[in-house]
């Protein structure tokens, strides 16, 4: 048996793959690089999970231990070459229960494997039990030492020779125990118990001849009344059989139609792919995308709308509320600039009006000084008025003239100043200035609003602009596999079909194949389509079991009564003479006496082979003293060239230079490594008779560098009749082994 590939979802490996070579295969690995979970993972694939196992103090069960770290069922696939044709094994969960589901077919097709079980798989490929496995050709935790185990003690034993090739302790033991138990097993139980009995029966004969007469007759009575029992049972089973026929035969006939079903679908669903080609998966993710983009567009448009039309609500109500009739079409900047500008003129009109009267009043006061003066002069030179009088009264005149020319412009400019302020119907100008500012405000908050209500007009109509694109966008690209879509309900609903079509395709395909197992099964068994009309049976008294159960208590009884019936006869022929029954007497009491005889001499002979046995076992088997003895000397470089077993597996060496053996509890680590592992060798090359492959994890670990190369060239020549896979976590095994052909390097 040779190991070509193993998958494994099963602890820290996820659908990981290892193809090991035909010969000798080296995998390295660092730590917690999965080699310990590979050689488990081929030891559950043999002989599968112990469920019963449960969690300890320090120790965790196989089923908890290896569950996936993915949280994926634990599942494996072994394909072997197996008596010379190619296997597929695979386990997987059944239930909660893990590598419960077992199936073992020839690589490449759907037939079973005659006689492979889950139960008996690691038995029948390896030909031993897991214990014998786990302690030989299985090294999966690092530790060689070998204890003793019931069954590996039978297969050890078996190669202690009795003298014959064909002939073991065990068989000529168990050929005694059946002569002697043929005599007599116990009390009533043998020939002895049978012919005493006999004898007791032949001295009784005489005087049981009548009731030995009475009591064949009425047997035959009843050998009779339970013939006729037994008749019509039996027609009760075939009727029952005949049912169950039309029962599976029924079972068959919607099998095939489910199949047919299964069948129909999986065309049609081939046949509408073939016809309309899906996306990539990614194309499909990605417009299902664009989908939820257009809901998400139309929540915020729907969203939008009321915002919008509550933003131009309270636009227009701050642009009514910022009209004024004093600043009407200007802005609230042109109004402050216009509202500085007529203060700034109503300024100025104060100050002119204020200019003109201090000119006139200073006129006048200019003008009457000098009219002062010259009347003065002249009351000086005339004493009279004169001629500086009248040119006086001239002046004051012209004066006059111009202080009204003075006050008429004042008054002017006064009231303009006042039809300024008039026209803001305001009295200061601090008041026309507060008004143009606070239209300013207003102007200001209306151009805010207007302008938010622009954003929010903007953002609405980018988005409906969006979602007319990518809505557009989306039923092209649905349209291309699914042309009958009108609206995004039918995209989403395409779109969903179609990422779930290739499910759908493998769950068809799997249903479809599902179905043909199914039937297939049926007809292994029996089943067929059923031809012609199906006959009406007779329904049975009772149900198929309990016929089944009633015809068996009345076969063994007829049987009973028959084996009574023929004795009685016996015993009636056998008493018709007296003589013949004396002659018979004296016959049975010599034949007694002669197996009685038999008897002890059988337990003379059983007691003499158990003690010769007791002295052969103190060798325990030569052979594998020597083969272990010679794999550990070329191990050691020849300085232990001789190994000696216990009983319990515990080993004892001999110095090339000494002459006692030494126990390996004496020895190193590594040396007494190296005994074990050339006493599992040895195991694997006399017990193990199908040649599993032997796998090693860090088995070399302690081994010096001149004993490594001595362990690698012996698996070597091992390797050629017996695939060996060596895990290891060192580069030393690597570079021993560089140059050695024949040897498959492996990296986990």
């Amino acid at each position: 048996m040779k190991i070509k590939s193993m998958t494994a979802t099963f602890g820290r490996l996820e659908r990981a793959r290892l193809e090991p070579g035909p010969g000798l295969t080296l995998i390295h690995a660092p730590n917690e690089g999965g080699k310990s979970t590979w050689a488990a993972f081929w030891r559950a694939m043999l002989y599968g999970i112990d469920t019963r196992d449960r969690d300890k103090k320090g120790y965790l069960a196989d089923k908890n231990r290896y569950q996936p770290w993915s949280g994926a069922p634990m599942e494996g696939e072994i394909t072997l070459e197996y008596e010379g044709r190619d296997i597929t094994i695979r386990r997987g969960p059944r239930g909660s229960t893990p590598f419960g589901a077992f199936s073992a077919v020839y690589t490449g097709t759907q037939e079973p494997v005659p006689g492979l079980t889950a139960a008996n798989c690691g038995e029948l490929l390896t030909g031993v039990g897991v214990e014998v496995f786990t302690r030989s050709a299985f090294l999966g935790d690092g530790n060689l030492s070998l204890t003793a185990a019931p069954e590996l003690e039978r297969r050890i034993a078996a190669l202690v020779s009795s003298g014959e090739e064909d002939v073991s302790f065990s068989q000529a033991m168990e050929r005694l125990k059946s002569w002697k138990n043929r005599r007599q097993v116990n009390r009533s139980v043998g020939e002895i118990p049978k012919l005493e009995e006999e004898l007791e029966q032949v001295r009784d004969n005489l005087s049981r001849l009548e009731e030995a007469a009475a009591l064949a007759a009425r047997l035959e009575g009843e050998h009779a009344a339970l013939a006729r029992t037994r008749d019509g049972l039996e027609r009760q089973a075939e009727a029952h059989r005949a049912i169950a026929r039309q029962k599976l035969d029924h079972r068959y006939a919607q099998a095939e139609e489910e199949y047919q079903a299964a069948r129909k679908q999986l065309d049609n669903l081939e046949t509408e792919l073939s016809a309309r080609p899906i996306p990539d998966r990614e194309e499909l993710k990605k417009a299902q995308g664009e989908l939820q983009y257009l809901k998400a567009l139309d929540e915020e448009i729907k969203q939008g709308e009321p915002a919008l039309k509550e933003a131009e609500e309270a636009a227009a109500k701050a642009k009514a509320e910022a009209k004024d009739e004093h600043f009407p079409d200007l802005t609230g900047d042109d109004a402050v600039l216009k509202a500085s500008g007529d203060c700034t003129r109503y300024q100025n009109a104060k100050d002119s009006a204020a200019k003109f009267r201090v000119r006139m009043w200073l006129g006048l006061l200019i003008w009457a000084v000098a009219f002062a003066i010259l009347l003065a002069i002249d009351m000086v030179q005339f004493k009279t008025l004169g001629p500086n009088t009248v040119k006086g009264v001239v002046l004051l005149t012209l004066a006059a003239f111009l202080c009204g020319r003075m006050a008429i412009k004042g008054r002017k400019a006064k009231k303009q100043a006042g039809e300024i302020l008039s026209q803001y119907g305001v009295q200061t100008p601090e008041e026309l200035t507060a008004l143009a500012l606070a239209y300013q405000e207003r102007c200001q908050a209306a151009d805010k609003a207007a302008h938010e209500a622009e954003v929010i007009r903007n953002a609405v109509t980018e988005r409906q602009s969006k979602q007319d694109e990518t809505k557009s966008n989306l039923l092209d690209f649905v349209h291309a596999f699914a042309p009958e879509v009108k609206d995004l309900f039918g995209c989403s609903a395409a779109l969903s079909r179609a990422l779930g079509m290739e499910h759908e395709l493998a769950l068809a395909r799997e249903r479809t194949q599902e179905r043909r197992r199914r039937l297939d099964d049926l007809e292994a068994q029996g089943a067929g389509q059923a031809s012609g009309a199906v006959p009406e049976l007779p329904v049975p008294d009772m149900g198929p079991e309990e016929t089944d159960r009633a015809l068996a208590r009345a076969a063994e009884r007829l049987e009973q009564v028959s084996a009574q019936l023929n004795q009685a006869r016996g015993t009636l022929q056998a008493m018709g003479d007296p003589a013949v029954l004396s002659a018979r007497k004296e016959q049975l009491e010599e034949k007694l006496t002669r197996k009685r005889l038999e008897l002890d001499a059988l337990t003379l002979a059983m007691d003499a082979l158990t003690q010769a046995n007791a002295l052969l076992q103190e060798r325990f088997s030569p052979e594998l003293n020597r083969l272990t003895g010679q794999y550990m000397a070329q191990l050691t470089g020849n300085k232990y060239p001789a190994v000696s077993l216990t009983r319990e597996l515990e080993g004892f060496v001999r110095d090339a230079d000494s002459v006692l053996p030494r126990s390996a509890l004496y020895l190193s680590r590594g040396t007494a490594d190296q005994l074990y592992l050339a006493l599992r060798l040895a195991v694997c090359r006399l017990c193990l008779p199908e040649k599993p492959p032997i796998l090693l994890d860090d088995a070399l670990a302690s081994f010096d560098d001149e004993r490594l190369e001595a362990a690698l060239e012996l698996l070597w020549e091992l390797s050629g009749e017996q695939q060996t896979l060596l895990f290891t976590c060192q580069k030393r095994e690597g570079e021993v082994l560089a140059n050695t052909p024949g040897v498959k390097k492996l990296e986990l």
